[in-house]
């Protein structure tokens, strides 16, 4: 429902913001407006969440371009905000000016407001009082902030219809052709609480119904490991609205003697057993460094700075010792997500002794239709080349054992999904896509009918998914629709060959044979780190968690009709 517009409330406040990535979606072609016919208008939007909990979202950029003299400007703009779901989800909108500066940064606010009074109840004009415009680009922003509880599933549409002379004769700016943006909920933002950067998204939904959200709490540097890194986790009872404050799930503390940034753990996956309700979080520990030559180096201390990463060299190595190896850690929760237990540390009872390195595999894990638990896992073999698996436990979570290699191509980070016929499809990152821009670009993809055993290639596999070499996410998400159960395939990743953006979702109904092209869905067009972690909140909506352009960790959910089969 439209809600009248003089409801809303506005304010004028002056912030810095972070940049935004100037990707074009639409741009009208520029008129003239009668200011001595100097002045040229068009605007651009950029298909980008609009975030909870952010104080700006940059919705619209208007460009004027000063062919004369320097000039006073001392009107406005009018704004419609036809395809917004609700106006109530508005808190403020502010009008910023960025001097030649096309990026959302260095501004000034410089914005007051006000509701058209006429039939056109959805306009507003924003207008600045006396801004000199140089010569030649001149870049206006507008930003919106969200009331804390507006709905993540409603949009938000702003455009400019026109320039005001005086505020009483518009002066119309070309049209764009653009989408109403996707409301979301900004998770963790760089800096908050004090933490550098948040990375690694993981997401599931417990037994209960709420959702897990789990990341990298990268207290000093948005560096992998090594480092001050934890697992953090946070928790939502309204099925994504608001989520409670952040939880700490895996902290190793200063273990052995040694600082934190000694004894971080990383690259987190959870797994919901969904006959008991237990949740099971896997994280990577480091303890102290292993130089390129895969030596521990004695006498680390707060003021060292030495630094080595599991997959670089030989940062981790063959055996099982904390001085020789990256180690497998499990915590287990009995209550949703409230409480956790001590770390139980894996590496022992599942590693192979002469492989370098074995890890989760970032993201979800999953409960198979007779019980089995199963992780994704990954590591680096005998010979230091990386390989893609599973870890699975068929007693609960008491016992786990490592499946062999999927595939001998150099993979990683990898997603696993039960398939109809009760066989198993991993999901791989495929390290030859770094170079691969060709029709064989996209992710591995194998399948094992006894908890890989044995793995077959699938037919979808280095062509279907493309990918710029990312971790991805894919889910199986079980629905009924008008008393008949029906299933998906879901999967999101950043939809490029060479780069991390445009963040997408991807919908097969086949079991993974084929992806509707005419379904995916576009979150977020900017450039990011583009690891992304989905899940089925409940029988109509799903949920994601990703690194994004505007954040951190952004959570967005999406209507299953818009996914569904025509």
């Amino acid at each position: 429902m439209i809600i009248d517009p003089l409801r809303l409330q506005t304010t004028v406040a002056i912030i810095m913001c972070m940049a935004l990535p100037c990707i074009l979606l639409a741009a009208g072609p520029g008129i003239k407006a009668p200011y001595g016919e100097e002045l040229v208008f068009t605007q651009q939007q950029y298909q980008v969440p609009v975030l909870i909990k952010k104080k700006d979202n940059p919705v619209l950029r208007i460009m004027i371009h000063n062919t004369g003299e320097k000039v006073s400007f001392t009107d406005g703009f009018q704004l419609n905000l036809s395809g917004t779901t609700d106006l109530k989800d508005i808190k403020q909108i502010r009008l910023y000016y960025a001097g030649n500066d096309s990026s959302f940064t260095n501004l000034s606010n410089i914005s007051k407001m006000k509701l058209l009074d006429s039939k056109d109840r959805l306009s507003t004009i924003m207008w600045m009082g006396n801004q000199e415009l140089s010569v030649g680009t001149n870049v206006f922003w507008v930003s919106v902030e969200l009331n804390d509880k507006a709905d993540p599933l409603h949009r938000i549409f702003v455009r400019a219809i026109a320039s005001m002379q005086g505020h009483q004769n518009p002066v119309a700016i070309p049209r764009i052709e653009g989408v109403p943006l996707r409301i979301g909920y900004a998770l963790r933002q760089h800096n908050e609480d004090g933490v550098h950067t948040y990375r690694i998204p993981g997401l599931a939904t417990g037994k209960d119904g709420s959702l897990l959200a789990i990341y990298d709490v990268r207290r000093e540097s948005g560096r992998d490991l090594q480092g001050n890194i934890d697992i953090g986790l946070s928790r939502s009872k309204d099925k994504g609205n608001t989520w409670l404050p952040m939880q700490i799930a895996i902290d190793m503390g200063k273990w052995g003697g040694l600082p934190e940034k000694f004894n971080g753990v990383s690259d987190a996956n959870i797994l919901v057993d969904k006959n008991t309700g237990h949740i099971f979080i896997a994280g990577l520990w480091m303890h102290g460094v292993l130089n390129a030559q895969g030596k521990w180096i004695e006498g680390l201390n707060e003021d060292s700075t030495a630094w080595n990463h599991q997959w670089r060299d030989k940062g981790s190595q063959p055996g099982f010792d904390v001085k020789q190896s990256a180690q497998f850690l499990v915590v287990k929760s009995e209550d949703n997500g409230k409480t956790w237990g001590k770390p139980v540390n894996l590496t022992t009872m599942c590693k192979q002794a002469d492989w370098w390195l074995w890890a989760p595999a970032p993201g979800q894990g999953i409960t198979l239709k007779d019980g089995t638990l199963v992780f994704p896992t990954q590591g680096r073999d005998k010979t230091g080349k990386a390989f893609s698996n599973i870890t699975y436990s068929k007693d609960g979570g008491q016992t786990w054992k490592t499946s062999k290699p999927a595939e001998r191509l150099s993979t990683t980070e990898n997603m696993a999904v039960e398939l109809s016929d009760g066989s198993i499809m991993l999901n791989m990152r495929s390290n030859k896509n770094r170079t691969d821009t060709s029709s064989s670009n996209g992710r591995a993809v194998a399948v094992t009918g006894n908890l890989g055993d044995t793995w077959e290639q699938h037919p979808s596999s280095r062509g279907a998914l493309i990918e710029p070499t990312c971790m991805a996410s894919i889910i199986r998400h079980d629905y009924v629709e008008k008393g008949k159960k029906k299933s998906v395939l879901l999967f999101s990743n950043p939809d490029s060959k060479t780069t991390r953006h445009h963040m997408t979702i991807k919908v097969s109904y086949d079991d993974g044979k084929t992806w509707v092209n005419s379904k995916k869905i576009l979150l977020d067009e900017g450039k990011s780190r583009g690891y992304s972690c989905l899940t089925s909140v409940d029988n109509n909506t799903i949920g994601i968690l990703y690194e994004s352009s505007m954040a951190d960790m952004v959570f967005q959910k999406v209507n299953l009709k818009e996914l569904s089969e025509p």
